[in-house]
C-alpha cells in the first residue's frame, strides 16, 4: 500500500515528503537469513538504458492489470518493449529478490521479492524471513508488511517483529520444558506478542513525559518540543515520536520445528494462501486470511459495535473517514486520545504544518482506539512426511491481489502447474516469487515490459511484496 497522507485522506496519489509534518491518512537485514526490501535507488542506477535502441510501443489504459492510473492520464502512453530475457532480468533487478533454504536438501525454502517499477518512488512494502533458534530447535518466521504514509514505521516493524516473536516464544517454550506447546497457546502467544509490540510504540513516547498523557496539560508547547527535539544528541526521542505518525499492515507466518503446524497472524489487507497439489497435476488454492477493511462487513460491524452511538466511526468505508485498514501497527492518532496528536505530534514539526487534515478526523475521535492491533490468528496443520503432497504458502501485499484481480485463482494455478513441471535446477535458478509475479503481470515479455517501463513520473502500480514458502 504505497500511500501518502493525502492518498489516504483524499485518494490522491502524491510523492511522500519528509519536509514538515506528514498529513495523517492517513531494513535493515537482521541476519544472513533475513532480508528487508530496500536500497531502491542503487538498484535503479544499475538499470540505465543500454546504448542500443529499444523498440517503443504504446499502452492503453486497460493494458496494465491493477494500475493506479486514471483514464485521463494521456493514453496511450509509451513503454519500452523488451525481449524475454531482458524483461526477466529487469524484473529480477527491480524486485529485490531473496531466497532462504531451511534444510540441506532444499525441500523447505522461501523466495521473496519487493517490487515497485516507478524509479522515482521507493517501495513502502517490506518483507522478513528468519529462522528462530530456541532450545536447540528451529522455528521459521516469514512476513510481509505494507506501509502507508512513509517507511519509518514499516521499517521499524519489519526489523523488530522477528525479535519480539522470538522473545515470546522463548518464554512459552521454557514454561513447557520438553513438552510441545499446544497450538492454541502458540496462537495466543502470537497475538499477544504483536499487541505488546504495537502498544510499545505509543507507550515509549508517553514515558518521555512523567505522568503520561494527563501531564501534557501542565506543559507548554515549547517544553514538549524541548523533549522531542533531541536530534543533536542522537534523536532517540524524535525517532520514537515519529514512529507514531505512520503505520503498516502485517501478515506474519510461523512454522514450528516439527513442521506440523502453521500459524498466520494478520492485520490489514495482505493475503495468505496455501496452494496444495491434489493429484493428476491439479492444484487447490485456500485463502487463509480475511480483509480488515471496509469491504468486510464483519469488520465494519465490529468497529461499529465497539463505538456505539458514533455513526462517523466509519465514514465512506474508512475509519473516522480517513484510513482504509481497520487493523494496523502504528497509526497512533487513531488509537490514542486526540490530545496525543495535538500536543505531541503537532509539536514534532512545530510551525511547519497544516493541521486541518488531522482535525478533520480528530473531531470524530471520542472513544479510541478505532484501529485494532489485535491480529486474526489462523492455525493450519501441516504434514511433514516425505510422501505428503506439495504445498506452497503465499504471503502477499494488496498490490499483488490488485494485479491479479478476479483472475487470481487462474494465475496461481498456472504458476503452480509450471513450477511442478520445472526441474530442481530450474527452481533453484528462478525464484518462485518472481515466477508468480511474472505470471500475474501477463506471462509474456510484452505485458511484463508494459508494467516495467511505462513512461510515467508517478507510480502506476501499487507496491508488491510476495513470499512463496515451500511447506
Amino acid at each position: 500500500m504505497h500511500m501518502t497522507a493525502v492518498d489516504d485522506l483524499k485518494a490522491v496519489r502524491q510523492p511522500h515528503s519528509t519536509v514538515g509534518i506528514p498529513l495523517p491518512h492517513i531494513s535493515r537485514p537482521l541476519a544472513s537469513s533475513v532480508t528487508i526490501a530496500e536500497s531502491w535507488m542503487e538498484c535503479r542506477t544499475a538499470l540505465s538504458c543500454p546504448a542500443k535502441l529499444i523498440p517503443t510501443s504504446f499502452a492503453s489504459f486497460g493494458d496494465i492489470p491493477g494500475n493506479l492510473c486514471s483514464p485521463a492520464d494521456d493514453w496511450p502512453r509509451p513503454f519500452r518493449n523488451l525481449g524475454h530475457d531482458a524483461a526477466w532480468e529487469r524484473l529480477a533487478a527491480v524486485s529485490n529478490l531473496h531466497s532462504v533454504k531451511f534444510d540441506t536438501n532444499g525441500r523447505w525454502r522461501a523466495d521473496a521479492l519487493n517490487f515497485q517499477p516507478c524509479a522515482e518512488t521507493p517501495s513502502q512494502d517490506r518483507y522478513a524471513i528468519q529462522q528462530i533458534h530456541i532450545q536447540g530447535r528451529i522455528w521459521t518466521l516469514s512476513a510481509v508488511f505494507d506501509g502507508h504514509l512513509g517507511s519509518h514505521t514499516v521499517e521499524h516493524v519489519a526489523h523488530h517483529m522477528p525479535v519480539i516473536v522470538r522473545e515470546h516464544l522463548e518464554v512459552i517454550t521454557q514454561k513447557h520444558g520438553d513438552r510441545a506447546v499446544p497450538p492454541p497457546l502458540v496462537a495466543d502467544m502470537f497475538a499477544m506478542a504483536i499487541r505488546n509490540f504495537d502498544d510499545a510504540i505509543a507507550n515509549d513516547v508517553l514515558e518521555l513525559f512523567p505522568g503520561g498523557l494527563s501531564s501534557l496539560s501542565r506543559l507548554s508547547d515549547s517544553q514538549i518540543q524541548e523533549v522531542l527535539d533531541d536530534q543533536l544528541s542522537g534523536g532517540q526521542n524524535y525517532t520514537k515520536a515519529r514512529l507514531c505518525m505512520y503505520g503498516t499492515t502485517a501478515l506474519v507466518a510461523l512454522v514450528d520445528p516439527d513442521h506440523k503446524n502453521l500459524w498466520l497472524a494478520n492485520l490489514g489487507d495482505c493475503q495468505g494462501l496455501v496452494v496444495s497439489e491434489t493429484g493428476h497435476q491439479g492444484w487447490n488454492m485456500e485463502v487463509l486470511t480475511r480483509l480488515h477493511n471496509g469491504e468486510n462487513p464483519l469488520e465494519v460491524q465490529r468497529v461499529m459495535n465497539e463505538h456505539p452511538g458514533e455513526p462517523e466511526c466509519i465514514l465512506d468505508g474508512r475509519v473516522l473517514g480517513a484510513i482504509a485498514p481497520f487493523r494496523c501497527l502504528g497509526d497512533t492518532p487513531f488509537k490514542q486520545p486526540p490530545e496525543f496528536t495535538r500536543r505531541i505530534l503537532y509539536n514534532l514539526y512545530p510551525g511547519q504544518h497544516d493541521t486541518s487534515p488531522w482535525e478533520e478526523f480528530l473531531m470524530r475521535s471520542h472513544t479510541p482506539p478505532y484501529i485494532s492491533s489485535t491480529p486474526e490468528v489462523t492455525h493450519y496443520p501441516l504434514d511433514p512426511s516425505p510422501q505428503a503432497p506439495r504445498k506452497y504458502l503465499i504471503l502477499c501485499s494488496d498490490g499483488f491481489t490488485d494485479i491479479c484481480g478476479t483472475n487470481q485463482r487462474e494465475i496461481v494455478d498456472q504458476w503452480a502447474r509450471a513450477a511442478a513441471r520445472s526441474s530442481s535446477r530450474e527452481l533453484d535458478e528462478k525464484s518462485l516469487a518472481l515466477r508468480l509475479l511474472w505470471q500475474a503481470l501477463g506471462n509474456d515479455p510484452k505485458s511484463v515490459s508494459r508494467a516495467l517501463t511505462l513512461d510515467m513520473d508517478s507510480p502506476w502500480l501499487d507496491d508488491v511484496s510476495i513470499i512463496v514458502q515451500c511447506l
